[in-house]
């Protein structure tokens, strides 16, 4: 989510909560390796991030702050057959869904039953994705009919399937929307804070956190900002009704919090004390060692928190549903235990579901996967900033190997992406330039390891994210306001989704993505073993801290894969693979045939007393698939 960053209070109650299980982090050299429940992947997952709201939206006005009349607003039936087809070109086996849910927004849905929303704690004219009014609904602008919105999602859902995709969806366990109400709850289930004693700071079944005895106060607005942009609204009045003050969703616990807190959002409890102990049964630490049934055992006739029944029942709803996975907003924010507990009980359900959590914290990982029981985390903090600092020359390729040899253990569990919707688009300033100057790095992150590999809506054609959209900056495609996605647009094609109306340059740029993609979806080699040569190369003419190189390989293919992170330099080189790799490859002494997978050139491996070389050339910023025939 990253919204802002934490202020020190919230980093501290972080730490508290992750730090209450009763357990100690895995290190990284003696790491508990949990015991497989099913069988590993046959190839590699592709994650295709959308973001629901904008990406169906022909409208092309982009007004700063503008409605949904001005700027438009993509539908869950925009999302066609030909959408569907478009994404799985990509070699996409899996769309995340972002931004579903129903969450607070400023549109008037009352006809529907929908309590209208207070703009003082909305953020945008669309509002925060991350602002869950209703965990039982979805979003009503995303629907042509917002009393059939559900009944439109479902549609989506079955024929995302029919096109061989899973659908994935945001949970946001760490806080909801300060004026949560469902419409949508099934029969018996009471709402977030309906029977909270708010007479007490913290009770272990309050869903919240209280500030007593005060009310809460809207933040003191910054840097000339005004709710709407400054449209008027009869709700926008500089109050809203919450008596007492809840803490806010980062943690922070003043009946008035800042304006860079998460305003919009409040607290939710999970058994863990304003001090940091915590107020549930503890897993112990052997846990890490044992499969998800076991996890799902421990927990039968153990007394949780009210909350964490509360998701529980929420996830196991929309698993029978159909969605087949979850993005968990904020993981670290909220207990281990307590996914132990959620992620157990919905892989008794869908023993395939796919779980991924946005941690950033590296000592964390391993906590999270294997007490946690998470299938995938993103690797944010070491892959994706280090490659983006290499293509921004701030950093050495050597960089990666270390990297690399760190979650040897893990890596299977870390997925790659260069975009989604907290980062910088590629092609903006701020980042690449150019999204040309980051495909060194995308061949990398889509190639290093088995572990899944992410794409953003736009990524492929070089959606640069270039305008302010109100509370959505420059850099950044805005989740919070009313959009529509220039270059995206242009591949939309007026809802044909065939890229026709795409500059010479952005085509290209996509079929390299295609090309790319479908090579790594396809290849039995990703899934199999991996030894960078990188080290061994350092030495070698022309071969610099600018170019990376490693094998990948299985019993049904071998793979070299070399780039090149220089802009302007070609480079010639005669690429070393050491005796150790070609033993393990079981090749003698010849010449072997070598096919790039991107190019379509033929090269050659030439061994010679049991080493390897590689005569090749590299444009800048070229890679390589060099595969053995």
């Amino acid at each position: 989510m990253k919204r802002f960053p934490l202020r020190p209070l919230a980093a501290a109650l972080a730490a508290a909560l992750v730090s209450t299980v009763g357990l100690t982090a895995c290190s990284q050299t003696q790491a508990p390796q949990p015991q497989a429940t099913v069988a590993e992947p046959a190839s590699k997952a592709v994650v295709y991030q959308m973001f629901t709201r904008l990406f169906g939206n022909t409208e092309t006005a982009n007004v700063p702050w503008g409605t949904l009349e001005q700027n438009g607003v993509g539908k869950f039936n925009d999302i066609t057959d030909q959408a569907l087809e478009g994404i799985k070109e990509l070699g996409v086996s899996h769309v995340w869904y972002t931004g579903v849910l129903h969450h607070a927004v400023v549109g008037d849905y009352s006809q529907y039953g929908i309590s209208n929303d207070d703009p003082d704690v909305i953020k945008g004219l669309a509002g925060s994705p991350y602002a869950v009014k209703d965990y039982y609904s979805v979003n009503p602008d995303l629907a042509e009919n917002p009393a059939e919105r559900m009944a439109e999602f479902k549609a989506l859902v079955e024929r995302s399937h029919r096109h061989g995709l899973k659908a994935i969806i945001d949970i946001v366990p760490n806080h909801i929307a300060r004026d949560y109400q469902s419409l949508g709850k099934p029969d018996g289930v009471e709402d977030f804070g309906a029977n909270d004693d708010t007479s007490v700071e913290y009770a272990r079944d309050n869903n919240f956190y209280y500030v007593v005895g005060q009310p809460f106060q809207v933040p003191q607005w910054l840097d000339g900002y005004q709710p709407l942009g400054g449209e008027s609204h009869p709700l926008a009045d500089g109050e809203f009704a919450e008596n007492p003050a809840k803490w806010t969703g980062n943690g922070a616990r003043a009946a008035q919090p800042h304006f860079h807190d998460w305003y919009e959002t409040v607290k939710v409890n999970y058994g863990v004390r304003p001090d940091g102990s915590h107020d549930f049964p503890a897993l112990p630490a052997e846990y890490a060692e044992l499969d998800v049934t076991e996890h799902y055992l421990f927990w039968q006739g153990k007394d949780v928190p009210d909350s964490w029944e509360k998701f529980r029942d929420i996830v196991l709803f929309w698993t029978e549903f159909g969605i087949d996975g979850f993005r968990y907003d904020m993981a670290e924010m909220v207990p281990v235990a307590f996914w132990s507990y959620l992620n157990s009980h919905i892989k008794q359900v869908n023993p395939d579901a796919f779980l991924l959590a946005e941690v950033y914290q590296p000592d964390l990982y391993r906590d999270y996967l294997h007490l946690g029981k998470m299938d995938y985390l993103y690797d944010k903090v070491d892959l994706y900033d280090t490659l983006k600092a290499i293509i921004q020359g701030r950093e050495s390729t050597d960089a990666i190997v270390p990297i690399q040899a760190a979650k040897a253990d893990i890596e299977h569990h870390m997925l790659h992406f260069l975009e989604n919707h907290d980062e910088q688009r590629i092609a903006s300033p701020d980042f690449a330039g150019k999204a040309e100057n980051a495909l060194p790095a995308m061949v990398l992150s889509a190639t290093l390891s088995t572990s899944p590999t992410m794409l953003y809506f736009g990524q492929d054609v070089g959606e640069p994210g270039d305008d302010d959209a109100g509370f959505g900056k420059a850099t950044r495609t805005t989740i919070f306001d009313y959009w529509g996605v220039p270059a995206h647009q242009r591949w939309m094609n007026d809802g044909a989704f065939d890229g026709g109306a795409l500059t010479n340059e952005e085509q290209v740029l996509r079929d390299y993505y295609v090309r790319l993609m479908q090579f790594v979806a396809d290849s039995p080699a990703l899934m199999g073993q991996y030894a960078e040569i990188h080290s061994a190369n350092r030495d070698t003419a022309g071969y610099s801290d600018r170019h990376y190189s490693f094998l990948r390989w299985n019993d049904q293919q071998q793979l070299l894969v070399v780039a090149n992170f220089d802009q302007a330099k070609e480079s010639k080189m005669v690429l070393r693979v050491p005796a150790e790799q070609i033993a393990r490859w079981q090749l003698a002494d010849g010449e072997y045939a070598l096919n790039d997978a991107l190019s379509g050139e033929s090269l050659s491996l030439t061994v010679r007393d049991g080493e390897g070389r590689v005569a090749l050339t590299l444009a800048p910023l070229q890679s390589r698939i060099l595969v053995r025939q």
